[in-house]
């Protein structure tokens, strides 16, 4: 980063931080003013899953608002605990600088690594190494590091991996498959008994594997499902829109109607894809 670039972008941050300030101030906003650490991690995650709905779109503009966006909750988190006597934004900066640096010894030192599982490697004993220098202990799984505030399909395959990297995982994709069939099979045997409690142990049983499927296969089961979920609003928006034309609502339709529609939808929703 030239000298200008890094100006500019200090000039920024401080921007932020005196927005953030007024806002906070005296005379600033009372939405502003009554908030904490605690509310405002929801706003950051709120914003966070907007940057990852433009980065999906692919839509550079929105991409570059929703950034901003997050860096702006970041920046108003720091200046909460500035104002309490804890840190400030330069002290978070310089911290993740120094440990970006530190866990990096392949590229800021003559460490040499052969592939990408000695980097992980690597990184994992470095992180474990700071734990002890930070009086944090010896972690006592390899689980340790998977924060539970995850979405719980994001933490299920975060999970896995974790313990695939510790040695424990199916041979290949065959037996995962027959994992996710053998978990089918467990849940509709709990339909029939119709236990709410094991239906739902055994339901999210299904879902754990899945993810494995998705690890197997080489795909992140957020994203994945994020993308699914987006293709269903959009092709049922369509039939919504196809309805109003008609003056009609779905309750009005039979279940072969119902179909038909859903089948105009999908056809209609592909061909712009």
């Amino acid at each position: 980063m030239g000298e200008k670039e890094k100006r500019d972008t200090d000039e920024g941050l401080n921007s932020l931080v005196k927005i953030i300030q007024t806002l906070r101030g005296e005379n600033g906003c009372p939405w502003d003013r009554k908030q904490t650490p605690e509310t405002m991690w929801k706003c950051l995650a709120e914003e966070v899953y907007e940057l990852l709905e433009a980065i999906e779109d692919g839509d550079v503009n929105d991409v570059c608002d929703e950034t901003g966006d997050v860096l702006f909750q970041l920046v108003f988190i720091a200046e909460l605990y500035r104002e309490q006597g804890d840190f400030d934004l330069s002290d978070c900066i310089a911290k993740s600088a120094r440990k970006m640096i530190r866990r990096h010894p392949h590229v800021y030192g003559d460490l040499a690594l052969k592939n990408e599982e000695e980097l992980f490697q690597r990184w994992e004993s470095i992180k474990r190494e700071e734990k002890l220098e930070a009086g944090k202990g010896r972690a006592k799984s390899a689980l340790d590091s998977v924060p539970r505030g995850m979405t719980a399909l994001l933490r299920s395959y975060k999970i896995s991996e974790r313990a695939v990297r510790s040695g424990f995982d199916w041979d290949d994709m065959g037996g995962v498959m027959e994992k996710v069939e053998e978990e089918w099979q467990e849940f509709t045997e709990a339909l029939a008994k119709g236990d709410k409690d094991e239906i739902a142990l055994e339901f999210g049983d299904i879902l754990f594997t899945l993810s494995n499927v998705a690890r197997f296969a080489g795909i992140h089961p957020e994203t994945a499902l994020a993308r699914s979920t987006d293709k269903f609003e959009k092709r049922f928006r369509h039939m919504e829109a196809l309805l109003a034309e008609r003056n009609e609502g779905l309750n009005d339709l039979s279940r072969t109607e119902k179909d038909s529609l859903w089948e105009e939808a999908k056809r209609a929703y592909d061909s712009d894809c």
